[in-house]
């Protein structure tokens, strides 16, 4: 696979074609899986860490879903393609900066990305656009059942499948999706909403999921724990709460467009404004700005941008696909600089690309 191709492409889940996409981003399922043979990637020495990327890279190419993906061998590539590929949430952030012998197998629609040597031996994980979590798992689930019929998992009659952190004992799942809840921020509920989450045992993160900040509105939710508990009371779990934040940001939308339909305006026109005419701009005020005009395109105050142009330009904006669009690599300052002039190309031409 050629990075540079993906460089080009939409992936699946930034398209915003699936179930309640004004809202909600991606829907994600992801399987935490171990060899019964090896320890754990934190407690495995060099020699059997390549033992497992070489095993798995290996037994991975026997299953039906294995001959549609793309590996990767993380190791060899550089910083900047690393980054790439966490931009694109095709892999973790501790992924692309871990050390060894790791790599990770993609498909071409971005749908699927196996993770060999994260934290745990093997990390499967299933992304779709929009709210759409009965079709992830049922795409996650075939693909695993297919590698546990070549690969032996560490697992417990009693406990589950074995993995390096004790939350994801058990079941080895983790189910989020990520929402566009601005409305919900600019009326100041968010906090209240996030409390409520977390009395219900779902965690709240941002874009790049753990230990991330939370850009421009997009926040992750998803399960905490996995023992005790089946996969599909886990997905239950997320899935019952989605339609409430939707509905509470709908509300929130529709109070704003009622009571305040002047200032909302304004507050998109301003935005639209700078990122058309910066002469420089961080990611962070980038993140932000099209997080307005992303909500004035969904509430009508915008004609003339369509909002898959607003979600593709919030990964393209981003470091690490800013360099490869420019094809060099660029110092914080010149980065700010090229990202305002992507934005005013972008725009001026209509939504071409702006290289």
């Amino acid at each position: 696979m050629k990075l540079d191709a993906l460089t080009a492409s939409n992936g699946e889940w930034l398209k915003g074609t699936g179930p309640e996409a004004d809202i909600v981003m991606s829907s994600r399922v992801r399987l935490a899986r171990n060899l019964a043979q090896y320890p754990f990637v934190g407690r495995a020495s060099d020699h059997e860490r390549s033992e497992i990327e070489q095993f798995l890279r290996g037994r991975l190419t026997r299953v039906p879903t294995g001959a549609t993906l793309d590996y990767l061998d993380l190791g060899a590539l550089e910083e900047l393609d690393r980054q790439f590929l966490v931009e694109r949430q095709l892999i973790s952030r501790e992924h692309a900066e871990a050390t060894g012998a790791r790599g990770v197998a993609i498909d071409t629609q971005e749908q699927v990305s196996l993770m060999v040597n994260e934290e745990d031996h093997l990390r499967i994980q299933c992304l779709h656009s929009g709210f759409d979590l009965e079709a992830v798992w049922k795409q996650v689930r075939s693909v695993d059942d297919e590698i546990e019929t070549v690969v032996p998992y560490a697992f417990h009659d009693r406990w589950g499948y074995l993995t390096a952190c004790p939350t994801n004992v058990g079941t080895g799942i983790r189910v989020s999706v990520m929402l566009h809840l601005p409305a919900l921020v600019i009326t100041r509920q968010i906090d209240k909403v996030f409390r409520s989450l977390h009395k219900i045992s779902l965690a709240v993160r941002g874009l790049y999921g753990e230990g991330s900040q939370a850009f421009g509105d997009f926040y992750q939710i998803s399960n905490q724990t996995t023992l005790g508990r089946s996969e599909e009371e886990l997905i239950s779990q997320v899935a019952d709460v989605v339609p409430v934040l939707i509905d509470y940001e709908r509300r929130a939308r529709e109070f704003l467009v009622q009571e305040t339909e002047q200032n909302v305006h304004d507050q998109v026109s301003r935005a639209y404004g700078i990122l058309r005419t910066a002469q420089t701009i961080s990611v962070e005020e980038t993140m932000q700005l099209l997080s307005r005009v992303r909500m004035g395109v969904l509430l009508g105050l915008l004609a003339d941008v369509d909002v898959a142009d607003i979600n593709l330009l919030l990964v393209r904006t981003q470091p690490a696909h800013l360099q490869k669009l420019r094809g060099a690599e660029l110092d914080t300052k010149d980065r700010n600089i090229e990202r305002a002039r992507f934005l005013r190309k972008y725009f001026e031409s209509g939504g071409t690309e702006a290289n």
